[in-house]
């Protein structure tokens, strides 16, 4: 499909004309520099539209008349010498507030309701709430832009009232809905919402932001794989400075090599790595209830284990071509001994922090 996207330009556009690609189709861009003559070009090409040219901000509230209401009637008149094809808008949920933006934003949807009625065109009306996500401009009209662009690099946010709500919807999801439309837009005129809608306070967007701001330090990171803490998280990495795209974590070198830990989780345990030298062995102890998942990257292993009750005992060589997952299991002592010629790297999960007033290892050495 040839999809025409007015306002491409904008944060939603860019997002969805790069989702469009990825999908095969084609994009035709309409901007504020594109003439009337050039957007009926554009528009007979076209197998469908998202209109997203729009004012929220402007300069003058004359702005909020001639984009959101004047221009979306010209771009209806354009669609009607066209013949019916699907159109999406970006509408909002303010449309009926009496405000210059509610009451012209309504003024557009009555365009594109007439154009459904009188055409058959399948047109959908998207009343969107707050969308964020990366590529959105911060301090301008995005909270979370905003917050996440300045928390980023150390600047101070202003909040006037914390307990104050925002509802959101993460840009990818509207992007979903209007790929699953366009797909099937059936007939005639519909209005619709994005879901899923997350709520939270000011305060919490702030302390959830920060939060991530301080992973670098504290290394442990939250819920960031699902739901809106997936989709913060990723909008407050997309705004990081390119120069801030690596961080060092701290090194513990002595004579056996290097330990270092990468990733503490809150309920998940963490994530590290060490080295050993050729002949060095590290571990000799036992857990109760914490197990680990190794994997060696680089070089020749063994894994000895010996149970604390029964005697019996284990063996495991394993090398960093063989890419073996060994576990430590509770109530076997267990150690690991280069046995190359080379460095040993090695990645370590363990189920739980390390908790120095109750760390569960007893050292119990494995004897040759």
């Amino acid at each position: 499909m040839q999809i025409l996207i007015t306002g491409a330009e904008g944060f939603i556009g860019r997002n969805l004309s790069l989702r469009l690609r990825e999908n095969g189709h084609g994009v035709l861009r309409a901007t504020r520099q594109t003439t009337p003559p050039e957007l009926a070009q554009l528009a007979s090409q076209a197998d469908a539209v998202v209109h997203l040219a729009g004012a929220n901000r402007p300069d003058t509230e004359a702005e909020f008349t001639d984009i959101n209401d004047k221009y979306t009637e010209k771009l209806c008149a354009v669609l009607r010498s066209q013949g019916p094809i699907p159109v999406i808008a970006a509408s909002t949920i303010q449309v009926e507030r009496d405000t210059p933006y509610g009451r012209t934003k309504r003024a557009g949807e009555a365009h594109l309701l007439t154009l459904a009625r009188d055409t058959g065109a399948p047109i959908n009306i998207c009343r969107l709430v707050n969308v964020f996500g990366k590529w959105c401009r911060p301090n301008y009209n995005s909270v979370v832009a905003t917050f996440c662009h300045n928390i980023a690099r150390d600047l101070p946010i202003q909040i006037d009232i914390p307990t104050a709500e925002v509802r959101l919807v993460h840009v990818d999801d509207v992007i979903d809905g209007w790929l699953a439309w366009l797909a099937k837009p059936g007939s005639g005129e519909q209005v619709t919402a994005i879901a899923p809608e997350y709520r939270i306070t000011l305060r919490d967007l702030a302390d959830r932001l920060r939060g991530y701001r301080a992973i670098r330090q504290t290394h442990t990171v939250g819920d960031t794989g699902s739901g809106l803490g997936r989709a913060l998280y990723a909008t407050y990495v997309s705004y990081l400075p390119v120069a801030d795209f690596a961080y060092k974590v701290t090194r513990h070198g002595d004579a056996r090599g290097v330990f270092a830990e990468m990733l503490r989780t809150e309920h998940s345990g963490q994530f590290s790595f060490f080295t050993a030298r050729p002949g060095v062995t590290r571990g000799g102890h036992y857990h109760h209830a914490k197990t680990e998942k190794f994997l060696v990257l680089k070089g020749q292993a063994r894994f000895r284990f010996l149970n604390m009750d029964t005697g019996e005992s284990h063996i495991i060589d394993t090398t960093g071509e063989q890419s073996l997952i060994v576990e430590t299991v509770p109530g076997w002592s267990h150690d690991i001994t280069n046995t190359g010629e080379g460095e040993l790297i090695c990645m370590l999960w363990a189920n739980e922090l390390f908790d120095r007033d109750r760390p569960d290892t007893f050292a119990r050495p494995l004897t040759n």
